[in-house]
């Protein structure tokens, strides 16, 4: 479990899988973070070309979409004392696991694709 304290003060507890402990997918894509130079390179034309610019951000976007491999995890004590020893299988892709950014990618663009959005 992952915890932490937003600067609202409000308190966010997430499940983070160990990812680090598996070996990649066959599937898996290599997703990169974008520049901060390609950033700055965009607002500018932004600006030059009088353009608007619409962000946004996706809240717990994992929980949104199915995970493609076959995860379980046997419960800790965190799971209630009913619970510990038992297997659980995981179908919601999580942080952490490897598989998870490839997921969420297959998933927004099939939405994107189902509202019909212009594509430049």
């Amino acid at each position: 479990m992952h915890f932490e304290l937003n600067l609202d003060l409000t308190r966010k507890g997430r499940f983070v899988a160990g990812g680090h402990m598996t070996n990649p997918p066959p599937y898996l894509t290599y997703s990169s973070v974008v520049a901060r130079d390609s950033v700055h390179l965009a607002l500018l034309v932004a600006a030059l070309y009088d353009l608007d610019i619409l962000v946004a951000d996706i809240g717990n976007a994992y929980l949104n979409t199915e995970t493609k491999d076959k995860v379980h995890m046997i419960c800790g004590p965190e799971f209630g004392q009913n619970h510990v020893g038992k297997i659980v299988v995981i179908y919601k892709a999580l942080n952490g696991l490897k598989s998870s950014v490839v997921a969420w990618h297959s998933t927004i663009a099939g939405t994107v694709l189902d509202l019909h959005f212009p594509l430049p």
